[in-house]
């Protein structure tokens, strides 16, 4: 195989990924970051309002600790941590 063979096979190669790229760019994909939520559900997935709250302080605060403990324990589950 040439050296212009090898040339015009890199090329061609080149083309094709950049063709490709740009044809996946283009298309229509649905968005990954949506979650689909059940009317029975949606409650479960509101953020409280005391959490929201706490999201933006930046000293301790013993009301805070407590909300979060509250939601950890109820999306990991009931039982006690060791």
């Amino acid at each position: 195989m040439g050296r212009t063979a090898k040339i015009a096979a890199a090329a061609a190669l080149g083309g094709l990924l950049l063709a490709l790229t740009i044809g996946m760019a283009a298309t229509e994909r649905p968005r990954m970051d949506t979650v689909t939520v059940h009317a029975g559900e949606a409650a479960d997935y509101r953020v409280k309002p005391d959490l929201r709250r706490c999201r933006t302080l930046t000293m301790p605060d013993a009301g805070c600790e407590a909300a979060w403990e509250a939601e950890r324990r109820r999306f990991f589950g009931k039982e006690e941590r060791p």
